[in-house]
Formats: C-alpha cells, sequence, structure tokens
C-alpha cells in the first residue's frame, strides 16, 4: 500500500504553489517522470485524486487542499528537526554581548539575532545599545564581543586601529514623510525637492550618527528636535513634519510613514560595520555571519 511521504508532500505543495508539473519539477530537480510517479503515489496514499489537469496546468481538488494545508505544517517541523538535529554538534554554546548604534537595533541586528538563535541555540546573545564612541571603548576593554557602528560621511573619523571591522550593510540614507505627502509616490527625488520642508531632527548621543535635515540642505527648518525614533515617526505620521532615516532601519517604518531615496552627488553616503578585536572568537565571528546576512535580507526589500 502507497504512504503518505515526506518527498511527496514536498511534490504536491510545489505544484500547488506553481500550478504546473513542469515547474515544480524543475524547481525540486526532478525529472517529469519522477514529479508525476510522486504524484500517483500520493494520489494512491489518499485515495483522491490531488490535481485536476487543465489544457494551461493543473489546480488543487478538495482532497489536494487538505493535503496541502497539512504539508507546509508537516514540512515546517520536519525542518525544525533537522536543525535540532544539527545542532547537537554545535561547538557554540558561550556568551557573547552585541553593542549596536541605535539605528542598527531597529531591523539590522534583531533579524542577525533571530539567525543566530535558530543556527545556534545554545549560544546566549545579550545587546545594548550605546554611542559609537562608547561601544568602542567597551570592546577593547572586553566588555562586548561586537560593536555595530555607523561610519562614513558627516562622521568622526573613528579610531579603529587594532581592531577588525567588516561592512555588513551599504545603504542610502532616506527620507520619512506622511504617507499622503507629495513626495510619497516619487520612490527617488532630486534634493533641491526637499528644499522647504520642515523637519523632525533627531538628538543623538555625542559621536553617534545625526540625523538632522538632508545633510547637504543650506538653512533647514527644524521644528522638533526629539532623541528617539519613535517620537521622530510619530510626529512625521502626524504630519508635522519629515525626518531622515537610514535604510538599515527602513524596513521599522510604522503605518502612516512613507520612505523615499535622495538623488544628491554630493552625499558620499555610510556604512555599517560589525568591530570585533583582532583575532575575534568563533561566538563574534558567527554574529558577524548573521549580521552581513540580515544585511543581505534588507538590500533584498
Amino acid at each position: 500500500m502507497s504512504e503518505l511521504t515526506i518527498a511527496g508532500l514536498r511534490v504536491v505543495r510545489e505544484i500547488a504553489l506553481t500550478g504546473s508539473f513542469t515547474a515544480a519539477a524543475r524547481l525540486l530537480g526532478y525529472s517529469q517522470p519522477a514529479i508525476s510517479r510522486q504524484v500517483a503515489a500520493m494520489e494512491a496514499a489518499a485515495g483522491y485524486p490531488l490535481f485536476i489537469r487543465e489544457p494551461r496546468g493543473v489546480r488543487v481538488s478538495a482532497a489536494g487542499a487538505v493535503v496541502v494545508e497539512h504539508a507546509g505544517r508537516v514540512l515546517a517541523s520536519v525542518d525544525a528537526l533537522r536543525q535540532d538535529l544539527v545542532s547537537l554538534g554545535d561547538r557554540l554554546a558561550g556568551r557573547i554581548k552585541v553593542g549596536a548604534f541605535p539605528a542598527a537595533t531597529a531591523v539590522l541586528v534583531p533579524r542577525a539575532l533571530a539567525r543566530l538563535r535558530t543556527r545556534h541555540p545554545a549560544l546566549e546573545v545579550s545587546l545594548s545599545e550605546g554611542s559609537t564612541p562608547t561601544l568602542l571603548r567597551q570592546l577593547r576593554a572586553g566588555r562586548v564581543g561586537v560593536a555595530v557602528i555607523g561610519v562614513g560621511a558627516g562622521l568622526p573619523e573613528y579610531d579603529l586601529d587594532g581592531v577588525r571591522h567588516e561592512v555588513v550593510f551599504s545603504g542610502r540614507l532616506c527620507v520619512a514623510v506622511p504617507s499622503g505627502h507629495r513626495l510619497a509616490d516619487a520612490g527617488v527625488v532630486p534634493v533641491r525637492d526637499l528644499a522647504g520642508e520642515t523637519w523632525i531632527a533627531g538628538e543623538g548621543s555625542t559621536g553617534d550618527p545625526q540625523f538632522r535635515a538632508w545633510p547637504t540642505l543650506a538653512d533647514p527648518v527644524i521644528a522638533y528636535s526629539v532623541r528617539g525614533w519613535p517620537a521622530r515617526l510619530g510626529l512625521v505620521a502626524a504630519g508635522l513634519g519629515i525626518c531622515l532615516v537610514p535604510e538599515v532601519a527602513a524596513l521599522s517604518i510604522p503605518p502612516g510613514v512613507t520612505t523615499i531615496r535622495v538623488d544628491d552627488p554630493n552625499w558620499l553616503g555610510r556604512v555599517t560595520v560589525a568591530v570585533t578585536p583582532p583575532e575575534p572568537t568563533e561566538e563574534a565571528a558567527a554574529v558577524v555571519d548573521a549580521l552581513r546576512e540580515a544585511g543581505d535580507e534588507i538590500r533584498a526589500h
């Protein structure tokens, strides 16, 4: 008697998602006959046809919809099982502290920590926010294992001698505007279009990136200056001005706010850097890898 199998569930789910035996075969690396055999075996095990063949592909039958629904949960459990088995051989079971400047803790660092929890469940990671000079002092004193800082245009020349540093995110500086703003649907605007706008400025710690008005604008109008990101974005959402947002934090924008990019050849940009001791521990190296992967994911969005 045929049985429902993991491979069969993957095949049925992929066909349902793509609407085509051929597309499913290509994505899963199967031949067309192999896909057909898997479906035939799954239909025999289920006792019902799972797909209705049509001239331009297939659609899921009522029984097929039930199988697809369960397949998602079963396959997720199987993947979790595999991850748990992999973690049995994971040597990273220590502790490490990550320090980061506030904009990096909005999206980049949380996504990296989530990856670490899945990949290295026995690794205990703590997090602190701080100004860049403070984070670098803590790193050199051994109180943090990885410091996440911003470097580039408009920032001090931080002393990075004797430490290792790697770019984990290279993104633009964006502008957050109310969703009903005249520029909200523009996508990218020339810097001249920002002239005359009212700005919500940020007040960061000394030595940290300062997010006030667009850096190359002359005599910008500052309506409010507040320290925290929620306050700045709340003022923008209420229509009281616009503010700067680094692209590294753009995915944290709340409802009622839209980000736009600015075409300004005079702005050289900034990057987010992970700083470690010159000989990073395995734990620190794992954190840097996770930060880089999280940065790639943000760019993909």
